[in-house]
């Protein structure tokens, strides 16, 4: 008897996303994991179309990256972007996760990790997104499977940093060992999050997308593999004082260690419970910074455009 696999290792596209790479034309990756675990409904439902309009107001294509029924999906319609952003058994992948929701034919939300892998599987070179995962506090064995991919898979990833729930120090000085290089786009200093300074230098300020595209690809072309790092602060008139986002943050903190909170289940609950403690400035934050991010990579991918001789 012939066994025959229940499922495809090949991501499906959207047809949008379909043209757009046929054509030669920009495509930019978003996460879902943002959807179905960082926002609440209706506000990520909303966030999500909103993303997509701006990268499509810069001339590129969206292409929103999830599991659905154990397939890879590159673009998602409205109808599967809401699922996500109502769906309370959503599964939160990471790139450890994939083979077992694809084979179970499983619906998933894609990490920075997860959504880098596919996006390159799928040829996006840009990769749009809030803030990556790094080291955590008080436990510095403790690090995020973003780091590793950055390292590894050859995806340009604009953020406004790691998130500052997190040990920035400690995020930088393994980004650093691993080889990812950090950009600064418009800024001497690493952004945390929801603030636009940590006091931490970046390997490097662009203040062009093509400045960013030329390193980007000349990294590629002398084959050093692996992602890079582009980070925007989040815009003036939506950043949190320093001094007060530490102390919510010290305060989520206190608040996950009582309840024993972590693994996957801890960047959640932080960022809900800062949300709560800051009455919903960081959520407006976040969402500022997400926006901000999606038009700087739309604007980053027409530039490799242009490096390549694709776009003129």
């Amino acid at each position: 008897m012939t066994y025959t696999l229940k499922y495809s290792n090949r991501p499906v596209l959207h047809p949008q996303v379909v043209n757009a790479m046929t054509a030669n034309q920009p495509v930019v990756a978003l996460e879902s994991t943002l959807i179905a675990h960082g926002l609440p409904y209706p506000t990520n439902l909303e966030t999500a179309l909103r993303l997509e309009d701006v990268i499509r107001a810069e001339g590129a294509t969206p292409a929103t990256i999830a599991v659905l029924s154990g397939q890879l999906r590159v673009g998602l319609n409205k109808a599967e972007l809401e699922y996500l952003a109502r769906s309370k058994n959503i599964r939160k992948v990471s790139r450890r996760d994939l083979p077992i929701v694809v084979a179970q034919g499983g619906d998933g939300a894609t990490t920075v990790a997860a959504t880098m892998w596919i996006a390159a599987r799928a040829g996006i070179d840009v990769f749009a997104t809030g803030g990556i995962g790094g080291v955590h506090r008080g436990y510095p064995f403790d690090v995020s499977a973003d780091l590793p991919e950055l390292a590894r898979t050859e995806v340009a990833v604009v953020c406004a940093g790691a998130k500052s729930i997190l040990d920035l120090p400690r995020t930088l000085e393994w980004l650093e060992t691993w080889g990812v290089p950090v950009i600064g786009y418009g800024t001497d200093e690493f952004p945390a999050f929801y603030t636009r300074s940590s006091g931490l230098p970046v390997d490097v300020r662009v203040d062009t997308p093509l400045a960013a595209a030329e390193i980007i690809h000349a990294r590629w072309d002398l084959g050093l593999g692996g992602g890079v790092l582009i980070v925007a602060p989040v815009p003036a008139e939506a950043a949190l004082p320093a001094e007060g986002m530490e102390e919510a943050i010290t305060q989520a903190l206190a608040a996950a260690e009582e309840q024993g909170i972590r693994g996957k289940a801890l960047t959640p609950f932080l960022l809900a419970r800062i949300a709560e403690i800051t009455g919903g400035a960081s959520l407006r934050a976040n969402i500022a910074l997400l926006e901000n991010n999606a038009a700087i990579a739309a604007r980053i991918a027409r530039a490799m455009g242009q490096v390549i001789g694709v776009i003129k």
